[in-house]
């Protein structure tokens, strides 16, 4: 970071109770808990399928899942732009406060004002807090969403022209973990990838790693969402990409080195070495 130091640098907080991560089966939240135990943090994992189970959709389920740690890294699903989620994110805050809990990191999303309003409640639950406020993820063509429409050959979505500086998942994750752990609070690490992408231009990237013809075909965001509702899917997510997608987040953030000290993965290497692993592979 040139002369700058990173905030993994600096150190890391007293640690002497688990670290609740939520999601911790998912894109970020799998990639955080492994990092705390590679450096020996006591991790609890927060998923309906736990040993203590947690539920975003059963209260009863917080307290025990709140109960002893020392901090929580809140993975909200589907996502802090859908209906209820920035009342349900204020209760578990208050909720965790209450329980003991010393730090509250959120996972947000750039643009969102939904998610803008989940983060104001987390700063104000009376705790230390650090927000780690994200682009798109890479892992999104891979691991969710859109692996099968690349598996199809066709990413249909209501995006238009607008670039995105699309960020890998284990950048997000090594950034809440110093957020988890750094002696630092208050903080917005707002963490993009290197440089920004239409979504034709991934498109042209995954076609490039596979060997194979990979498509963008732009809908309208009524046509995106008829098809969500025929696959049985939430409607707004369509009403989310036609959002975040009309240019406002077409800037780079610094979010990435400040934390870590070294500069983000690239898209085309996040492709190249997806596609090695056979994920695309059909």
């Amino acid at each position: 970071m040139n002369e700058l130091q990173s905030d993994s640098a600096v150190g890391r907080m007293s640690i002497s109770r688990p670290v609740l991560v939520l999601g911790a089966t998912g894109k970020t939240g799998r990639r955080v808990a492994e990092r705390l135990r590679a450096q020996g943090v006591p991790v609890r994992r927060g998923s309906r399928s736990a040993a203590t189970p947690f539920d975003w959709d059963r209260r009863e389920t917080w307290e025990a899942a709140v109960s002893g740690v020392q901090a929580v890294y809140i993975s909200y699903f589907p996502d802090l732009a859908f209906p209820g989620a920035t009342a349900t994110v204020q209760d578990f805050a208050a909720r965790a406060a209450a329980s003991g809990v010393q730090r509250l990191v959120l996972l947000s999303g750039r643009g969102e004002e939904a998610a803008r309003a989940a983060e104001r409640s987390v700063a104000a639950a009376g705790v230390e807090w650090n927000i780690v406020r994200s682009a798109f993820f890479d892992q999104n063509f891979s691991e969710s969403f859109f692996l099968e429409s690349v598996l199809e050959g066709e990413i249909v979505l209501p995006t238009g022209q607008a670039a995105e500086p699309f960020v890998d998942a284990d950048d997000i994750a090594d950034t809440a973990v110093v957020a988890l752990t750094g002696p630092r609070t208050g903080q917005i690490y707002e963490v993009t990838g290197p440089r920004l992408l239409t979504f034709a231009q991934v498109a042209e990237e995954l076609s490039a790693a596979t060997g194979r013809t990979i498509t963008y075909v732009q809908v309208t965001g009524d046509e995106y969402r008829a098809a969500l509702a025929a696959q049985g899917l939430p409607e707004d997510f369509a009403d989310l990409f036609t959002s975040i997608t009309d240019g406002r987040n077409a800037y780079l953030c610094d979010g990435v080195q400040t934390a870590t000290g070294r500069p983000p993965r690239d898209f085309t290497e996040y492709a190249r070495l997806t596609a090695a692993t056979g994920i695309w592979n059909t």
